[in-house]
């Protein structure tokens, strides 16, 4: 008998606890419709589903207050704004920093200068040793031609350590011909950042200015 009464009192625990959870938030509801009219129930209006709605205390005090429910489209696109808009502060503070960074980097004029002439600097530095090689290159290719004279009729007479010299030697002086152009690209890349460097510090360092 004990054990009946214990399991009867255990299925209305489960009952009471599945309705308490279902059961509307308790209250008075009322909105104003499309139609322009006042509608109260003690549970949600669903002729106010697309506006806002009050909840009322049962003293007539403002409980809560509940949005409109959404479709589906406009969920996507509530959430499709809240993105973007996420998106947009992650990228101005992402600016913000770089901004940051930037102007501790350069302070001043000068010291843009100073590091973009240090960049060309070594560009500089490697293209000329690049030419330098070349003209070693035009010395050699020079020599190795007047060997082959001796064979200009039929160059395939020549000895082939000679034809290899002359093959080699030209290889040379095209690998160092694409390392100087590659040279001039990486200058024109290095002039680029800077100059666009340069027009986000004139603003910088004129607002730190005011």
């Amino acid at each position: 008998m004990n054990v009946a009464r214990v399991l009867v009192c255990g299925v209305c625990a489960l009952f009471a606890t599945v309705w308490a959870q279902s059961a509307p938030v308790s209250g008075i509801y009322t909105c104003v419709d499309a139609q322009g009219r006042k509608l109260t129930s003690d549970r949600s209006i669903p002729e106010c589903n697309d506006r806002e709605q009050k909840l009322l205390n049962p003293s007539g005090t403002l409980k809560q207050k509940i949005g409109p429910s959404l479709t589906a489209a406009e969920r996507a696109q509530l959430e499709a704004k809240e993105k973007q808009e996420i998106e947009e502060r992650n990228r101005v503070s992402e600016e913000r920093r770089r901004d940051k960074a930037l102007l501790a980097r350069y302070p001043n004029r000068a010291m843009h200068d100073k590091e973009r002439a240090e960049a060309l600097g070594q560009i500089t530095a490697v293209t000329n040793a690049a030419s330098t090689r070349l003209i070693e290159l035009a010395a050699q290719r020079r020599k190795l031609d007047d060997e082959m004279e001796f064979y200009r009729k039929d160059p395939k007479k020549a000895p082939e350590y000679l034809r290899r010299q002359v093959e080699e030697n030209g290889q040379s002086v095209a690998v160092q011909k694409r390392f100087i152009a590659d040279q001039e690209d990486e200058a024109r890349r290095v002039n680029g950042r800077f100059d666009d460097e340069l027009v986000r510090l004139h603003r910088l360092w004129l607002t730190i200015s005011k």
